[in-house]
């Protein structure tokens, strides 16, 4: 042989490569006639649609598509016929093909006129887009985890372990151990400032799902209609401001534990819904049409009588005993008086030490008039108080603002009437001194320690008009 490079060169069945590009294209590729019948597809059809080649052959092209499309589609082809046009996948368009079993999913879809001895013919190449979205997906999600987290670790809570030794408080630690190893529902009932988040986390921690996020949704803090987004997440455009795909808390808590708080304030319309994402353990997002599966433990709160709600038509019945699995009732601070000595030492740590003071005595007068007191809005407005104390405090004895509180003076047989009239005075005179503010920083809400709705709601059952107080 020559050792002269070789200048031959060798026919090229240009017919067959074709072929061979066409069948194994790893997209699925869809031939259609001008009349929008299917001419020839490819063997990655037959995979992403579940469709034989005979069953598809001089079949409509809308056989593919979802069938809430088809009715449009049908005037966009005969648009595309008028001028034919190259149009490239990454167009931005959300679509979706339809198996032969009815599913449906993601896809990106590539059209080019073609000339052929029958007539113009349109190439379409179809991508599945599946594997791409659920990796989007479980980055997006991973995304708002830890935004979420982030927000949670920002988040100040009352505190950082269950304080109290008092009988009461004995008797729900015991509930929460006996009920922390299931995945039944746990009802948390008490009054507002009595520890509900706090016993949640605890079930939680005890849990099987404790490795698992614990996700927190507060019914009365946002506006109920953010509400719906904001548990179920929402499609992109699915309504005004909706500029991006959201991921709902109730799938952020997927294998672990989601937590509503103030149940009683989630609005009528809402109910059934949240109703059947526990019964089926699926939803859709807002402006959605795929079901999401998911698993959560539910645990839910409120300060309210949810069985009042129910004979007054203002929760549903079935919500109600699907939420009432496992009751469970935290006593109020003036039912556990014991623990307060112990609560006020722990607060007063707490708070001296983020305020660099050195408080090192409590006058028996003060621990006195701190352990009569009813304290209304419990374990929260005592904190808050004992907060104010230490601002107060430049020496190393505890200087606390008595003059907040009246004393009340507890003997057998104490009737509640006395314990109400106390709490008005008391609410009474911290109105007075916030110029008759209820709301915002300097608000007696939050001199109190409950919510706005809260003493709202406290000052109708009180019978405290403005002009008691103005």
């Amino acid at each position: 042989m020559s050792g002269e490079a070789s200048d031959k060169v060798f026919p090229v069945d240009a017919s067959g490569l074709y072929e061979k590009l066409f069948e194994f294209s790893p997209d699925a590729i869809v031939v259609i006639d001008h009349e929008g019948k299917i001419s020839e597809v490819n063997g990655q059809v037959e995979k992403f649609f579940g469709y034989s080649r005979s069953e598809l052959l001089g079949k409509p092209i809308e056989i593919l598509i979802p069938e809430r499309f088809r009715q449009s589609h049908t005037g966009l082809r005969s648009d595309y016929s008028n001028q034919p046009r190259v149009r490239p996948m990454g167009a931005g368009l959300e679509l979706y093909g339809r198996r032969k079993d009815g599913s449906e999913f993601p896809v990106d879809i590539m059209l080019g006129p073609v000339a052929a001895p029958e007539g113009q013919m349109v190439l379409g190449v179809i991508r599945d887009l599946t594997q791409k979205r659920e990796a989007e997906e479980a980055l997006r999600r991973s995304e708002q985890e830890n935004r979420y987290l982030e927000e949670e670790l920002i988040t100040t809570h009352q505190f950082d372990e269950i304080v109290g030794e008092s009988s009461g408080l004995k008797r729900v630690l015991k509930q929460v151990e006996d009920v922390a190893a299931t995945d039944a529902t746990v009802l948390i009932l008490g009054e507002t400032g009595t520890g509900k988040e706090l016993i949640a986390r605890a079930i939680h921690e005890l849990s099987t799902r404790h490795d698992h996020a614990f996700v927190r949704l507060n019914c009365s803090a946002i506006p109920s209609g953010l509400l719906e987004s904001e548990l179920f997440g929402h499609e992109k455009g699915s309504f005004t401001g909706a500029i991006a795909k959201k991921v709902g808390r109730l799938e952020l808590a997927h294998q672990g534990t989601f937590f509503l708080d103030e149940v009683g304030d989630l609005p009528l319309e809402l109910q059934p819904k949240i109703l059947r994402a526990l019964q089926e353990k699926e939803f859709e997002r807002v402006g959605g049409t795929r079901t999401i599966p998911v698993n959560v433990r539910l645990l839910a709160a409120t300060n309210r009588d949810l069985a009042k709600m129910v004979n007054a038509g203002q929760f549903r019945s079935d919500l109600y005993y699907r939420l009432r699995v496992f009751p469970l009732t935290i006593p109020s601070l003036r039912e556990r008086r014991d623990d307060i000595p112990l609560l006020v030492r722990y607060f007063l740590g707490i708070h001296s030490k983020r305020m660099g003071r050195h408080i090192e005595t409590i006058p028996a007068e003060t621990m006195e008039a701190l352990v009569k007191w009813p304290w209304p809005g419990n374990v929260r407005e005592l904190e808050n108080f004992i907060e104010r104390s230490v601002i107060l405090s430049p020496g190393p004895a505890l200087r606390a603002p008595l003059a907040e509180l009246k004393a009340v003076e507890e003997a057998a047989g104490q009737t509640s009437s006395s314990l109400e009239a106390a709490e008005r005075e008391h609410i009474l005179r911290v109105l007075r001194e916030c110029h008759g503010m209820i709301g915002g920083d300097k608000g007696a809400s939050e001199r109190l320690g409950v919510k706005r709705t809260t003493l709202n709601s406290k000052l109708k059952k009180l019978g405290i008009r403005r002009r008691d107080y103005i």
